[in-house]
């Protein structure tokens, strides 16, 4: 979240209502959402957002007429400065990657507890990337398979340093530039320096298309 804002919009997009009320009296009496819809459909969302710009959207994968993948395109193409993070059941690899493909900034699995939705919830709004804890040890695992997705990269079109291999991957765990500094011992500005190496060889302009690459091309170690 921006540290100069201090509140919170959001929407919990789920067509099961007991889910999205359930999130919703958790979220509550959290100071910072001070705004928190609800929608049972993609395209009830969608009305809502006609209304409103929402800061966050919370939103299920499996919903008919309109998938939350299909949604999170939606909203991404229309609102880009609304944050999605996927909410699912599902901690299926294609899944993982078709939401982040759609634009999500995050992905959690509906059984986390309130203290982990509120950290992807803070981290999401700080401009961040989230995966809960589970949906971490599938990227780790390198359970995404990449040829399913694109092509994977061959290695003479990128050569990481080691010390980009390193701050790649503390990225992926969600590592701010102070804590990668500290976990290795060098700078914050030496940090920055070599995350905009990584964009540049990467040919990506935002961390989710930064992830998303090292995913799919099996950068992660």
């Amino acid at each position: 979240m921006d540290k100069n804002k201090r509140t919170l919009s959001l929407i919990i997009v789920d067509d099961h209502q007991l889910s999205r009320d359930g999130i919703k009296a958790l979220l509550t009496d959290i100071e910072f959402c001070t705004d928190i819809q609800v929608a049972g459909s993609g395209r009830e969302a969608l009305e809502k957002f006609r209304n409103k710009v929402f800061d966050l959207a919370l939103v299920d994968i499996n919903m008919p007429e309109m998938s939350g993948i299909e949604l999170a395109q939606e909203i991404r193409r229309l609102y880009p400065d609304t944050r999605v993070i996927a909410l699912s059941m599902y901690d299926d690899p294609m899944y993982i990657s078709r939401m982040i493909d759609a634009g999500a900034s995050g992905y959690i699995l509906k059984n986390i507890n309130l203290e982990e939705l509120l950290e992807a919830i803070k981290k999401v709004a700080e401009g961040g990337f989230y995966l809960s804890d589970d949906i971490r040890k599938v990227v780790n695992e390198r359970a995404l398979p990449a040829d399913e997705v694109v092509p994977p990269v061959k290695s003479k079109v990128i050569n990481l340093s080691f010390r980009e291999q390193q701050i790649l991957n503390l990225i992926a765990k969600e590592f701010t530039n102070q804590e990668i500094a500290r976990q290795l011992f060098i700078s914050e500005r030496t940090v920055e320096t070599h995350r905009k190496n990584l964009f540049i060889k990467t040919r990506q302009k935002t961390l989710v298309g930064l992830i998303k690459y090292a995913i799919e091309n099996q950068l992660l170690t």
